[in-house]
């Protein structure tokens, strides 16, 4: 994560990554340096980083006629030649047909980089394109998203007046953030309605939320405080983690630790509605759970390299005696589908709720300039089995659907099914 290629699984967001860096570099000197269609030939010099079986003409051709014939519609809107090689970095981005393959212009890198870094003032969403259309993975805890009745799988047809088809996952995020205090208007359709629908959410500063702690009881049981004989053992702990964060693993191993003091072992991580984070933060919180070693996800390069297998570092702590249960949905992405299909293949936890949204990309973040960037997409997340991530998504053991209407109604029929599976164990 600290060095210059960093590892990018999901952040989406609040946001949500095109080899061929030299190639884009290159590019930009030549539209500097050689502005004519007979020049062709030198920018295609090894030296410039370009590659010798490409013709170019047609493009220096299309530069020239813009240059000599282009008058803009509206008499005070100018691009500079400086914004067209942006401009033209963004189309070759975006002729891969990867929603998470962006170039980000200087503005837009100031946005990507606060967001990123977990500062920004926005509604408290991670999106996706699923279907082609711009879908919400998940609202974030305890943010604007979520207090407007956002939920997982809404569709985003139109942002304020904006209509979103073809648009990609950053430019949608661009027109949603925005300052403190501001509303946006989102126009949802989502499973279950006839119509789509408006929702006004107010932007607020997000924080991203990590994690939280609490001991159930068990089925049947009334209440799993701690009595003056000791610690309530019928009791079901659970773990909600909200996201992969930096700070996730050191915040999990304290959570662990409360959860041994309880003196239960019976385990609920809750992953509904975490849209993932960091690498690193899932490998470390999977070591918990597995033998030294154990594969909990590769990296498939396809063409361009073997693949990279990361595997648990520490020895497991817990005995057959565990029950563990981990709640998903369509909330449920990348770093946090990771945790839970190696934690499902190994029969260390059984999954309980909805299929998760199947965010099995892997992203790296480029300098193109000092203030411009490339986030690109190199790899493919694959299960220790070898499925891909991104194809279907994790499937859960028990299959438990949760509506809109459970949710008004303070009923949560996924969690209920999960203290029921343990008591049963």
């Amino acid at each position: 994560m600290e060095n210059r290629r960093k590892k990018i699984i999901s952040w989406a967001v609040i946001i949500v990554v095109i080899t061929g860096i030299a190639f884009g570099a290159g590019f930009s000197a030549g539209l500097s340096a050689q502005p004519e269609i007979n020049k062709v030939t030198d920018l295609q010099d090894k030296t410039l980083g370009m590659p010798q079986n490409v013709d170019f003409s047609p493009f220096w051709k299309a530069w020239n006629i813009i240059n000599e014939k282009y008058v803009s519609s509206a008499a005070a809107t100018t691009t500079n030649d400086q914004d067209k090689v942006w401009g033209a970095i963004s189309g070759l981005a975006a002729s891969l047909g990867d929603p998470y393959t962006v170039f980000f212009p200087p503005e837009e890198n100031k946005i990507f980089t606060s967001e990123i870094n977990g500062n920004f003032d926005g509604v408290g969403m991670e999106m996706g394109v699923k279907n082609n259309i711009i879908t919400v993975i998940a609202p974030l805890k305890d943010t604007p998203a979520e207090r407007a009745g956002i939920l997982p799988g809404d569709q985003i047809i139109k942002i304020d007046d904006n209509v979103t088809a073809g648009m990609s996952i950053d430019e949608a995020v661009k027109l949603i953030r925005g300052p403190k205090g501001t509303a946006v208007r989102l126009t949802i359709a989502r499973q279950g309605k006839k119509s789509p629908f408006e929702v006004s959410v107010v932007r607020d500063t997000i924080e991203i939320p990590t994690i939280d702690t609490k001991l159930k009881p068990a089925a049947g049981a009334t209440s799993a405080s701690t009595t003056p004989a000791g610690p309530q053992r019928n009791g079901v702990f659970v773990i909600s983690l909200y996201s992969f964060t930096a700070d996730s693993p050191s915040l999990f191993q304290n959570a662990l630790r409360q959860f041994i003091a309880s003196g239960s072992n019976k385990l609920i991580l809750d992953l509904r509605g975490n849209p993932g984070g960091y690498l690193e933060a899932a490998v470390d919180i999977a070591s918990w759970f597995l033998p030294p070693g154990k594969v909990v996800v590769s990296e498939d390069f396809g063409q361009n390299g073997p693949p990279v297998y990361y595997r648990s570092h520490r020895e497991d702590i817990f005995n057959k005696n565990l029950k563990f249960v981990i709640l998903v949905n369509g909330g449920t992405a990348s770093a946090a589908e990771i945790l839970a299909g190696a934690l499902q293949e190994y029969g260390i936890a059984k999954l309980v709720g909805t299929t998760t949204f199947g965010k099995g990309v892997v992203q790296e973040l480029e300098s193109i300039t000092p203030d411009t960037s490339l986030k690109v997409t190199v790899a493919r997340w694959l299960t220790p089995l070898g499925h891909s991530i991104s194809e279907m998504g994790i499937k859960p053991d028990i299959e438990v659907p949760m509506t809109a209407d459970d949710a008004a109604k303070g009923k949560d029929p996924q969690m209920d099914e999960a203290v029921k599976l343990l008591s049963q164990m």
